[in-house]
Protein backbone atom coordinates (compact mmCIF):
# COMPACT_ATOMS: atom_id res chain seq x y z
CA UNK A 1 0.00 0.00 0.00
CA UNK A 2 2.83 2.55 0.84
CA UNK A 3 4.28 1.66 -2.59
CA UNK A 4 1.50 2.72 -3.78
CA UNK A 5 -0.09 5.81 -1.73
CA UNK A 6 3.44 7.59 -3.06
CA UNK A 7 2.36 7.34 -7.24
CA UNK A 8 -0.84 8.14 -6.32
CA UNK A 9 -0.83 11.05 -4.43
CA UNK A 10 1.44 12.50 -7.30
CA UNK A 11 -1.36 11.77 -9.73
CA UNK A 12 -3.89 13.29 -7.37
CA UNK A 13 -4.20 16.56 -9.10
CA UNK A 14 -4.78 14.71 -12.15
CA UNK A 15 -7.41 12.50 -11.28
CA UNK A 16 -9.34 15.05 -9.19
CA UNK A 17 -9.17 17.35 -12.30
CA UNK A 18 -10.31 14.34 -14.41
CA UNK A 19 -13.46 13.55 -12.00
CA UNK A 20 -14.63 17.32 -11.71
CA UNK A 21 -14.48 17.05 -15.89
CA UNK A 22 -16.33 14.17 -16.74
CA UNK A 23 -18.72 14.94 -13.65
CA UNK A 24 -19.41 18.33 -15.79
CA UNK A 25 -20.05 16.04 -18.49
CA UNK A 26 -22.28 13.57 -16.92
CA UNK A 27 -24.33 16.56 -15.15
CA UNK A 28 -24.45 18.54 -18.44
CA UNK A 29 -25.75 15.46 -19.96
CA UNK A 30 -28.68 14.43 -17.22
CA UNK A 31 -29.95 17.99 -17.49
CA UNK A 32 -29.95 18.20 -21.48
CA UNK A 33 -31.48 14.56 -21.53
CA UNK A 34 -34.33 15.84 -18.78
CA UNK A 35 -35.42 18.52 -21.08
CA UNK A 36 -35.77 16.18 -24.31
CA UNK A 37 -37.58 13.45 -22.54
CA UNK A 38 -34.44 11.04 -22.41
CA UNK A 39 -33.19 8.82 -20.03
CA UNK A 40 -29.32 9.58 -19.79
CA UNK A 41 -28.81 6.38 -18.24
CA UNK A 42 -29.98 4.94 -21.52
CA UNK A 43 -28.15 7.13 -23.59
CA UNK A 44 -25.04 6.12 -21.61
CA UNK A 45 -25.55 2.28 -21.35
CA UNK A 46 -28.50 0.98 -23.64
CA UNK A 47 -27.50 2.58 -27.18
CA UNK A 48 -25.34 1.12 -30.12
CA UNK A 49 -22.21 -0.66 -29.02
CA UNK A 50 -23.09 -0.63 -25.89
CA UNK A 51 -25.89 -3.23 -26.49
CA UNK A 52 -23.86 -5.05 -28.60
CA UNK A 53 -21.89 -6.00 -25.64
CA UNK A 54 -24.24 -6.49 -23.44
CA UNK A 55 -26.18 -9.35 -25.33
CA UNK A 56 -22.61 -10.68 -25.57
CA UNK A 57 -22.18 -11.10 -22.18
CA UNK A 58 -25.77 -12.12 -21.23
CA UNK A 59 -26.14 -14.58 -24.43
CA UNK A 60 -22.69 -15.34 -25.63
CA UNK A 61 -21.68 -15.17 -28.92
CA UNK A 62 -23.29 -16.29 -31.94
CA UNK A 63 -25.76 -13.43 -31.81
CA UNK A 64 -26.25 -11.77 -35.61
CA UNK A 65 -28.69 -9.18 -37.40
CA UNK A 66 -29.22 -9.15 -41.11
CA UNK A 67 -30.20 -6.63 -42.84
CA UNK A 68 -32.46 -5.86 -45.85
CA UNK A 69 -29.35 -5.27 -47.85
CA UNK A 70 -27.84 -8.59 -47.12
CA UNK A 71 -25.10 -7.41 -44.71
CA UNK A 72 -24.74 -9.38 -41.70
CA UNK A 73 -23.90 -7.92 -38.25
CA UNK A 74 -22.00 -10.08 -36.44
CA UNK A 75 -21.73 -10.03 -32.44
CA UNK A 76 -18.48 -11.90 -33.11
CA UNK A 77 -17.01 -8.77 -34.30
CA UNK A 78 -16.80 -6.72 -30.71
CA UNK A 79 -13.85 -8.25 -29.13
CA UNK A 80 -14.66 -10.51 -25.26
CA UNK A 81 -12.76 -7.98 -22.44
CA UNK A 82 -15.62 -6.07 -21.35
CA UNK A 83 -18.26 -8.51 -22.10
CA UNK A 84 -16.43 -11.00 -19.53
CA UNK A 85 -16.38 -7.58 -17.09
CA UNK A 86 -19.82 -6.72 -17.21
CA UNK A 87 -20.56 -10.78 -16.86
CA UNK A 88 -18.02 -10.57 -13.87
CA UNK A 89 -19.84 -7.50 -12.69
CA UNK A 90 -23.46 -8.94 -12.73
CA UNK A 91 -22.22 -12.00 -10.83
CA UNK A 92 -20.77 -10.35 -7.48
CA UNK A 93 -23.29 -7.64 -7.50
CA UNK A 94 -26.53 -6.70 -8.16
CA UNK A 95 -25.47 -4.41 -10.99
CA UNK A 96 -27.29 -5.37 -14.23
CA UNK A 97 -25.21 -6.26 -17.57
CA UNK A 98 -25.45 -2.99 -18.50
CA UNK A 99 -24.80 -1.13 -15.51
CA UNK A 100 -21.77 -3.37 -14.90
CA UNK A 101 -20.57 -2.01 -18.22
CA UNK A 102 -20.66 1.16 -17.35
CA UNK A 103 -19.15 0.73 -13.64
CA UNK A 104 -16.49 -0.72 -15.75
CA UNK A 105 -16.19 2.11 -17.97
CA UNK A 106 -16.17 4.56 -14.94
CA UNK A 107 -13.87 3.00 -13.11
CA UNK A 108 -11.43 2.21 -16.11
CA UNK A 109 -11.10 5.90 -17.33
CA UNK A 110 -9.90 6.96 -13.47
CA UNK A 111 -7.74 4.00 -14.82
CA UNK A 112 -6.32 5.40 -17.93
CA UNK A 113 -6.81 9.34 -16.39
CA UNK A 114 -3.58 7.53 -14.30
CA UNK A 115 -1.73 5.94 -17.02
CA UNK A 116 -1.79 8.65 -18.95
CA UNK A 117 -0.64 10.79 -16.22
CA UNK A 118 2.13 8.22 -15.41
CA UNK A 119 3.05 8.02 -19.05
CA UNK A 120 3.71 11.91 -19.62
CA UNK A 121 5.06 12.81 -15.87
CA UNK A 122 7.85 9.76 -16.27
CA UNK A 123 8.40 11.67 -19.89
CA UNK A 124 7.87 15.45 -19.18
CA UNK A 125 7.33 16.18 -16.02
CA UNK A 126 4.54 16.01 -13.32
CA UNK A 127 2.62 19.50 -14.89
CA UNK A 128 2.60 18.24 -18.26
CA UNK A 129 1.03 14.92 -17.27
CA UNK A 130 -1.58 16.75 -15.81
CA UNK A 131 -1.98 18.89 -18.48
CA UNK A 132 -2.37 15.73 -20.68
CA UNK A 133 -5.15 14.04 -18.67
CA UNK A 134 -7.41 17.18 -18.83
CA UNK A 135 -6.98 17.42 -22.44
CA UNK A 136 -8.00 13.57 -22.83
CA UNK A 137 -10.70 14.98 -20.32
CA UNK A 138 -12.08 17.80 -22.65
CA UNK A 139 -11.46 16.21 -26.08
CA UNK A 140 -15.16 16.84 -27.83
CA UNK A 141 -16.35 12.86 -27.79
CA UNK A 142 -15.08 12.40 -24.26
CA UNK A 143 -18.79 11.68 -23.23
CA UNK A 144 -17.55 8.42 -24.41
CA UNK A 145 -15.07 7.72 -22.14
CA UNK A 146 -18.23 7.70 -19.10
CA UNK A 147 -20.02 4.88 -21.63
CA UNK A 148 -20.29 1.60 -21.22
CA UNK A 149 -17.59 1.79 -24.28
CA UNK A 150 -14.50 -0.43 -24.33
CA UNK A 151 -12.46 2.51 -25.02
CA UNK A 152 -11.99 3.74 -21.74
CA UNK A 153 -10.86 0.07 -20.79
CA UNK A 154 -8.57 -0.39 -23.91
CA UNK A 155 -7.28 3.10 -23.26
CA UNK A 156 -6.15 2.16 -19.61
CA UNK A 157 -4.65 -1.11 -20.27
CA UNK A 158 -2.80 0.52 -23.61
CA UNK A 159 -1.70 3.51 -21.34
CA UNK A 160 -0.04 1.17 -18.60
CA UNK A 161 1.52 -1.07 -20.84
CA UNK A 162 3.32 1.68 -22.77
CA UNK A 163 4.26 2.57 -18.90
CA UNK A 164 5.79 -0.57 -18.58
CA UNK A 165 7.60 -0.41 -21.71
CA UNK A 166 9.29 3.13 -20.67
CA UNK A 167 10.22 1.75 -17.48
CA UNK A 168 11.47 -1.71 -18.53
CA UNK A 169 8.97 -3.67 -17.38
CA UNK A 170 8.48 -6.21 -20.29
CA UNK A 171 6.35 -9.18 -18.92
CA UNK A 172 4.26 -6.41 -17.27
CA UNK A 173 4.15 -4.88 -20.65
CA UNK A 174 3.38 -7.93 -22.40
CA UNK A 175 0.11 -9.08 -20.38
CA UNK A 176 -1.46 -5.35 -20.34
CA UNK A 177 -0.82 -5.64 -23.94
CA UNK A 178 -2.80 -9.21 -23.90
CA UNK A 179 -5.66 -7.61 -22.04
CA UNK A 180 -5.71 -4.80 -24.93
CA UNK A 181 -5.55 -7.28 -27.63
CA UNK A 182 -8.67 -8.85 -26.38
CA UNK A 183 -10.48 -5.42 -26.01
CA UNK A 184 -9.99 -3.98 -29.20
CA UNK A 185 -8.93 -4.84 -32.80
CA UNK A 186 -6.51 -1.98 -32.00
CA UNK A 187 -4.77 -3.70 -29.51
CA UNK A 188 -2.20 -4.12 -32.21
CA UNK A 189 -1.26 -1.20 -31.64
CA UNK A 190 -0.19 -2.08 -28.07
CA UNK A 191 1.53 -4.76 -30.07
CA UNK A 192 3.55 -3.17 -32.09
CA UNK A 193 4.57 -0.79 -29.19
CA UNK A 194 5.98 -3.68 -26.90
CA UNK A 195 7.90 -5.06 -30.01
CA UNK A 196 8.73 -2.28 -31.26
CA UNK A 197 10.35 -1.17 -28.11
CA UNK A 198 12.04 -4.64 -27.02
CA UNK A 199 13.87 -4.69 -29.84
CA UNK A 200 15.35 -1.35 -30.37
CA UNK A 201 16.57 -1.59 -26.62
CA UNK A 202 17.90 -4.59 -26.66
CA UNK A 203 19.73 -3.37 -30.14
CA UNK A 204 20.69 -0.37 -27.97
CA UNK A 205 21.69 -1.97 -24.47
CA UNK A 206 23.60 -5.65 -25.48
CA UNK A 207 27.01 -3.83 -25.43
CA UNK A 208 26.27 -2.91 -22.16
CA UNK A 209 24.36 -5.84 -20.45
CA UNK A 210 26.46 -7.86 -18.12
CA UNK A 211 24.92 -11.03 -19.02
CA UNK A 212 22.57 -11.65 -22.46
CA UNK A 213 20.59 -13.98 -21.13
CA UNK A 214 19.26 -11.00 -18.26
CA UNK A 215 18.87 -9.10 -21.25
CA UNK A 216 16.84 -11.41 -23.68
CA UNK A 217 14.40 -13.13 -21.90
CA UNK A 218 12.27 -10.42 -20.18
CA UNK A 219 11.68 -8.99 -23.47
CA UNK A 220 11.24 -11.86 -25.19
CA UNK A 221 8.61 -12.53 -22.53
CA UNK A 222 7.08 -9.55 -23.07
CA UNK A 223 6.92 -9.88 -26.58
CA UNK A 224 5.91 -13.47 -26.82
CA UNK A 225 2.67 -12.12 -24.26
CA UNK A 226 1.55 -9.54 -26.06
CA UNK A 227 -0.38 -10.57 -29.54
CA UNK A 228 -1.61 -13.48 -27.47
CA UNK A 229 -4.89 -11.64 -26.96
CA UNK A 230 -5.97 -10.69 -30.32
CA UNK A 231 -4.48 -13.50 -31.78
CA UNK A 232 -6.44 -15.60 -29.57
CA UNK A 233 -9.57 -14.41 -30.06
CA UNK A 234 -9.10 -13.79 -33.94
CA UNK A 235 -7.77 -17.65 -34.38
CA UNK A 236 -10.85 -18.39 -32.14
CA UNK A 237 -13.21 -16.78 -34.23
CA UNK A 238 -12.14 -18.44 -37.30
CA UNK A 239 -12.90 -21.48 -36.00
CA UNK A 240 -15.96 -20.58 -34.89
CA UNK A 241 -17.22 -19.66 -38.13
CA UNK A 242 -15.42 -22.42 -40.00
CA UNK A 243 -13.45 -20.01 -42.07
CA UNK A 244 -10.07 -20.04 -40.45
CA UNK A 245 -7.35 -17.95 -39.20
CA UNK A 246 -9.01 -14.97 -41.63
CA UNK A 247 -12.46 -15.07 -40.78
CA UNK A 248 -12.57 -12.00 -38.11
CA UNK A 249 -11.99 -10.45 -41.39
CA UNK A 250 -14.98 -11.65 -42.74
CA UNK A 251 -16.97 -10.80 -39.80
CA UNK A 252 -15.75 -7.20 -40.14
CA UNK A 253 -17.03 -7.37 -43.89
CA UNK A 254 -20.58 -8.14 -42.85
CA UNK A 255 -20.20 -4.62 -40.70
CA UNK A 256 -18.71 -3.22 -44.35
CA UNK A 257 -15.52 -2.63 -42.37
CA UNK A 258 -12.05 -2.79 -43.45
CA UNK A 259 -8.64 -1.33 -44.03
CA UNK A 260 -8.63 0.29 -47.35
CA UNK A 261 -5.75 2.69 -47.14
CA UNK A 262 -8.02 5.57 -45.91
CA UNK A 263 -9.49 5.29 -49.82
CA UNK A 264 -13.28 5.59 -48.66
CA UNK A 265 -12.98 8.28 -46.43
CA UNK A 266 -11.52 10.40 -49.23
CA UNK A 267 -14.45 9.71 -50.89
CA UNK A 268 -16.94 10.53 -47.66
CA UNK A 269 -14.78 13.78 -47.77
CA UNK A 270 -15.18 14.67 -51.32
CA UNK A 271 -18.91 14.27 -51.40
CA UNK A 272 -19.16 16.69 -48.64
CA UNK A 273 -18.50 19.28 -51.16
CA UNK A 274 -21.69 18.51 -53.73
CA UNK A 275 -23.39 21.36 -51.70
CA UNK A 276 -22.57 24.57 -50.09
CA UNK A 277 -23.56 23.66 -46.60
CA UNK A 278 -22.37 20.10 -46.49
CA UNK A 279 -19.02 21.79 -48.13
CA UNK A 280 -18.34 23.55 -44.39
CA UNK A 281 -18.47 19.73 -43.17
CA UNK A 282 -15.68 18.55 -45.67
CA UNK A 283 -13.64 21.84 -44.59
CA UNK A 284 -14.06 20.84 -41.06
CA UNK A 285 -13.35 17.20 -41.70
CA UNK A 286 -9.97 18.14 -43.55
CA UNK A 287 -9.00 20.84 -40.81
CA UNK A 288 -9.48 17.52 -38.39
CA UNK A 289 -7.79 15.30 -40.35
CA UNK A 290 -4.38 17.93 -40.71
CA UNK A 291 -4.44 18.96 -37.01
CA UNK A 292 -4.31 15.11 -36.02
CA UNK A 293 -1.37 14.52 -38.48
CA UNK A 294 0.21 17.61 -37.60
CA UNK A 295 0.31 16.54 -34.08
CA UNK A 296 1.85 13.64 -34.90
CA UNK A 297 4.68 14.99 -36.64
CA UNK A 298 4.94 18.02 -33.54
CA UNK A 299 5.53 14.42 -31.38
CA UNK A 300 8.25 13.61 -33.55
CA UNK A 301 9.84 16.67 -33.80
CA UNK A 302 9.71 16.93 -29.98
CA UNK A 303 11.27 13.29 -29.51
CA UNK A 304 8.47 11.72 -28.30
CA UNK A 305 9.82 7.71 -26.88
CA UNK A 306 9.41 5.77 -29.78
CA UNK A 307 6.96 3.17 -27.83
CA UNK A 308 4.28 6.21 -28.21
CA UNK A 309 5.08 7.44 -31.53
CA UNK A 310 4.63 3.86 -32.59
CA UNK A 311 1.03 3.55 -30.65
CA UNK A 312 -0.32 6.35 -31.71
CA UNK A 313 0.72 6.09 -35.61
CA UNK A 314 -0.78 2.56 -35.40
CA UNK A 315 -4.06 3.48 -33.96
CA UNK A 316 -4.16 7.02 -36.49
CA UNK A 317 -3.65 4.78 -39.42
CA UNK A 318 -6.50 1.97 -38.40
CA UNK A 319 -8.98 4.67 -37.41
CA UNK A 320 -8.57 6.88 -40.52
CA UNK A 321 -7.82 4.68 -43.03
CA UNK A 322 -10.79 2.00 -41.94
CA UNK A 323 -13.62 1.83 -44.50
CA UNK A 324 -16.67 2.86 -42.89
CA UNK A 325 -18.48 4.29 -40.28
CA UNK A 326 -17.03 7.51 -40.67
CA UNK A 327 -18.69 9.12 -37.81
CA UNK A 328 -16.91 7.17 -35.37
CA UNK A 329 -13.37 7.88 -36.13
CA UNK A 330 -13.16 10.99 -33.31
CA UNK A 331 -13.84 7.99 -30.93
CA UNK A 332 -11.57 5.63 -32.27
CA UNK A 333 -9.28 8.18 -32.23
CA UNK A 334 -9.74 8.53 -28.73
CA UNK A 335 -7.18 5.83 -27.01
CA UNK A 336 -4.42 7.76 -29.26
CA UNK A 337 -3.29 10.12 -26.61
CA UNK A 338 0.03 10.66 -26.93
CA UNK A 339 -1.12 12.70 -29.75
CA UNK A 340 -2.11 15.31 -27.49
CA UNK A 341 1.15 15.70 -25.67
CA UNK A 342 2.31 18.67 -27.78
CA UNK A 343 -0.71 20.32 -26.43
CA UNK A 344 0.11 19.59 -22.98
CA UNK A 345 3.28 21.17 -23.27
CA UNK A 346 2.06 24.15 -24.19
CA UNK A 347 -1.07 24.18 -21.79
CA UNK A 348 1.56 23.67 -19.09
CA UNK A 349 3.78 26.69 -19.82
CA UNK A 350 0.65 28.70 -19.19
CA UNK A 351 0.20 30.32 -15.62
CA UNK A 352 -1.61 28.26 -13.65
CA UNK A 353 -4.93 31.00 -13.36
CA UNK A 354 -5.16 31.12 -17.17
CA UNK A 355 -4.81 27.27 -17.84
CA UNK A 356 -7.82 26.84 -15.02
CA UNK A 357 -9.82 29.48 -17.20
CA UNK A 358 -8.82 27.68 -20.95
CA UNK A 359 -9.27 24.29 -19.27
CA UNK A 360 -12.51 25.09 -17.38
CA UNK A 361 -14.00 27.09 -20.60
CA UNK A 362 -13.05 23.72 -23.36
CA UNK A 363 -14.34 21.74 -20.05
CA UNK A 364 -17.69 23.69 -20.49
CA UNK A 365 -17.74 23.58 -24.39
CA UNK A 366 -17.34 19.74 -24.58
CA UNK A 367 -19.66 18.76 -21.78
CA UNK A 368 -22.60 20.76 -23.83
CA UNK A 369 -21.12 19.25 -27.31
CA UNK A 370 -21.65 16.06 -25.66
CA UNK A 371 -24.97 16.03 -24.55
CA UNK A 372 -26.18 17.59 -27.88
CA UNK A 373 -24.37 14.52 -29.48
CA UNK A 374 -25.29 11.97 -27.41
CA UNK A 375 -28.79 13.11 -27.59
CA UNK A 376 -28.52 13.14 -31.31
CA UNK A 377 -26.45 11.30 -34.08
CA UNK A 378 -24.17 9.98 -31.15
CA UNK A 379 -21.28 7.41 -31.70
CA UNK A 380 -22.19 4.67 -34.08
Amino acid sequence: MTDLAAPLRRAAPALLGYAAVRALGLVVLAVWSAARGKSAHTLLTARWDALWYTRVADLGYGYEVRLPNGDVHSNLAFFPLLPWLERLMHAVSPLSYADGGLAVSLLASLAAAWGIFAVTDHVHGRRVGVSAVLLWAVLPVGIVQSMAYSESLFTALAAWSLYAVLTGRWPTAGVLALFAGLTRPVGLAVVAAVWVAAITSFVRDRSTAPALGALVWPRALGMALAPLGAAGYVLWVGHRTGKGPLGYLDVQAGWRNGFDGGAAFARFVGDKFTSFPSALAGVGLIVGVGLVLWLYVVGVRQGQPLPLLVYAGVVTALALCASSYFGSKPRLLMPAFPLLLPLALALARLRTSRSVWVVGGVALVSAVYGAFWLNGSGPP
